[in-house]
């Protein structure tokens, strides 16, 4: 093994324990944000497709789940595949399959079109999501909590206005109107070539010190590791359902219960989908200072007394209490994905990509389900049964733990290698 002072001949300039490179950060923050405002706009166009074709609860979750589960089985063999040949270019081809799908929903005249345009906006993510995670963390400085924060924070925002945008641009009028959003994925497909430039010089820089991290394992157990990622992807599961009843629903339970305008749904939809994006960038750099678990675990005790009492509350506590759920369930995102990752070394694009696939697959079985089940019974039934969803997150009690700079001052290096270092 090279010794470290060879080591440093070869370290990038942003190496773990150096400054953060904030203007990668921000701009595929950005990106990231102008990916899944895209996102956001499809629940939040339900209420048109739903008249203008005469869609059934069940046939909406149908969307929602070819969207979602398109991109679910395709992130984490994505992010398998760059973690072993760089492509630092794939950003931008992503970026234009969610271009053509946006077009194609903007033109749909039948339930199955508009299920063709989903799978391609789902194709789209499902390139985008673990390549740009893996640019935000070649970008951390070692910051990695912090790094997601920004990244997830841009997508948030991004699934926050997505309905903002529909309820002025597209609600009340004709379809063809979504053809506007493409201005969108035209101005990150710009500056997602810039990024890739920078990733491609970076990782042919970090790719010189493969040789020197070839060694580096996780000290947990292969046993204990995998253990560790199943209560991982269990709570992802117990957040991600709850989520799908918010993100999907949300606007229908309004409408439904509190006999609410369309737009203004939208907007109490916005004001959630923009609790979440703050949640997101609290949770990260609070686990890079006090600890992973301990964002976990004040996201499930925080959140379950709220999901509760939703069900039950007039109109003026269900804005208020959407909003702390929104900002608590959100905050452990950054923090279990960064754990995952520190769990396995280099292998960061397979881990973004399996985490960020499985949260969109179990949103759109999710979504799916719940439809169906608010077909059978009411969408007050959907969310008081899905109320007890956080209550899964007690696993959290069984992750071992990591403890501040330990595992992460072992694996520093083998974090920053973009090829895969086991």
């Amino acid at each position: 093994m090279s010794t470290p002072n060879q080591l440093d001949e070869v370290r990038p300039p942003n190496d773990a324990g150096e400054a953060p490179v904030f203007a990668i950060l921000f701009t595929i923050g950005l990106c990231h944000l102008l990916n899944d405002i895209i996102g956001g706009l499809v629940p939040a166009l339900y209420p048109l497709l739903k008249r203008s074709y005469s869609l059934t609860f069940s046939q909406i979750g149908l969307i929602t789940l070819t969207y979602q589960i398109t991109s679910s089985l395709l992130q984490p063999l994505v992010g398998l595949y760059t973690d072993r040949r760089p492509r630092p270019f794939s950003l931008v081809a992503g970026m234009t399959v969610t271009l053509a799908g946006l077009i194609w929903f903007s033109r749909a005249n039948s339930f199955h079109t508009i299920m063709i345009s989903a799978t391609a906006v789902g194709v789209g993510s499902a390139i985008f999501h673990p390549e740009s995670s893996r640019v935000a963390r070649l970008a951390s400085g070692g910051q990695h909590g912090l790094a997601q924060s920004i990244f997830q924070v841009g997508g948030n925002f991004g699934f926050a206005l997505g309905p903002l945008l529909a309820a002025f641009i597209v609600i009340g009028r004709s379809q063809r109107s979504i053809a506007w959003f493409s201005l969108d994925p035209l101005v990150a497909i710009v500056l997602l070539f810039i990024i890739g430039t920078w990733y491609r010089r970076t990782t042919l820089s970090r790719m010189k010190v493969r040789a020197a991290t070839t060694d580096v394992r996780s000290p947990l157990s292969p046993r204990k590791v995998a253990f560790s990622l199943a209560i991982l992807l269990t709570l992802i599961f117990s957040k991600y359902v709850y989520m799908s009843s918010i993100g999907s629903y949300y606007t229908f339970y309004l409408i439904s219960r509190f006999h609410m305008p369309v737009q203004s749904a939208q907007i109490r939809l916005f004001v959630f989908f923009a609790s979440t994006a703050a949640g997101i960038l609290i949770g990260g750099p609070v686990g890079d200072r006090f600890g992973r678990k301990y964002v976990i675990w004040g996201s499930i005790i925080g959140v379950l007394p709220f999901t509760l009492l939703l069900p039950y509350a007039n109109l003026f506590w269900t804005g208020i209490l959407t909003v702390l759920i929104g900002l608590i369930l959100s905050s452990a995102f950054s923090a279990i994905l960064v754990y995952a990752q520190e769990l396995i070394p280099g292998k960061i694009g397979m881990i973004s990509g399996l985490f960020f696939g499985f949260a969109f697959g179990v949103g759109g079985v999710a979504a799916a389900m719940l439809g169906k089940i608010a077909d059978q019974t009411s969408i007050d039934f959907v969310y008081r049964m899905c109320a007890f969803m956080p209550a899964i997150g007690f696993l959290a009690y069984f992750l071992p733990n990591l403890e501040p700079g330990g595992l992460r001052r072992k694996n520093a290096l083998a974090e920053q290698v973009y090829p895969d270092a086991n």
